[in-house]
């Protein structure tokens, strides 16, 4: 029978968990905590934290501590955003209870599937104001997003928040097999699977790190990292590879949708 293990991504102490059977992985600059998996050595990409947060450690993990031969699950979650069990999708959770309803083992309806992803946010709802102030150069294209929310696309909302245009240029440094279906997927779809979250066996996870790697080396080409500033940008990298993450694996795997939640000490 395959196991799970879950890896919480933090630069932050997460204290409940030290009961619990996850390991935690550090990507803070501050001293490393103990217990806590350091991805600072070996094969690594600690320098670029900054701009690409979580996957600072699921680089790590790829390159050094990933086994092709082993049958478990491997997942990834962070600070605070945690998997829950299926069943506990409508309760009141919170850091009291948060042990009652963690994901810790397989679950029963996963047997056909080799892919968990987190449920989906949706992108319409913005406030009027925001729009027209951050989002006016995809407006006077598209006018029709101001009045009907179901236009509000991934793009539109990536547009808004992550720097005119940069998901297009983005799109145009993807391998020819994605590029085109994933234009699509962002242009049309207003939902997607958020917090670069997901739990594979390893030969789906080589796959993803392969190809999400690779295109991200691209993308550094055309956007460097000086120019990249502020809180909604400076992550540029991590924000794409959430976007891109909801179409991979709806397309290249068989998946399940698993619910998340938010939970802070």
């Amino acid at each position: 029978m395959s196991t799970l293990e879950i890896y919480c991504v933090t630069n932050k102490q997460v204290n409940f968990l030290h009961e619990t059977d996850y390991k935690i992985a550090w990507v803070g600059k501050e001293k490393i905590l103990p217990n806590y998996i350091s991805c600072n050595d070996k094969n690594n990409i600690f320098y670029k934290e900054k701009y690409y947060s979580e996957l600072t450690f699921h680089y790590w993990y790829w390159k050094n501590l990933m086994n092709l031969n082993n049958n478990s699950w491997i997942g990834f979650c962070q600070k605070r955003r945690f998997w829950i069990k299926p069943e506990s999708e409508n309760e009141k959770i919170d850091i009291k209870n948060i042990h009652d309803h963690l994901l810790r083992s397989p679950h029963k309806s996963w047997e056909n599937y080799e892919a968990i992803i987190c449920k989906p946010i949706n992108t319409s709802g913005s406030k009027k104001i925001k729009m027209l102030k951050r989002g006016w150069r995809s407006l006077i294209k598209k006018p029709s997003i101001f009045f009907n929310k179901e236009d509000e696309s991934i793009l539109f909302h990536f547009d808004m928040h992550h720097g005119y245009g940069n998901m297009h240029k983005a799109i145009e440094m993807l391998d020819i097999e994605d590029r085109e279906e994933f234009r699509e997927f962002v242009d049309t779809k207003n939902y997607f699977n958020p917090h670069i979250m997901f739990i594979a066996k390893p030969y789906i996870l080589d796959k993803w790190f392969t190809k999400l790697f690779f295109w991200l080396s691209r993308c550094e080409k055309e956007f460097g990292f000086e120019d990249l500033s502020g809180y909604e940008t400076t992550r540029l990298y991590a924000y794409l590879a959430e976007r891109y993450l909801s179409f991979w694996f709806k397309k290249h795997t068989r998946f399940l949708e698993n619910p998340w939640v938010f939970v802070e000490e």
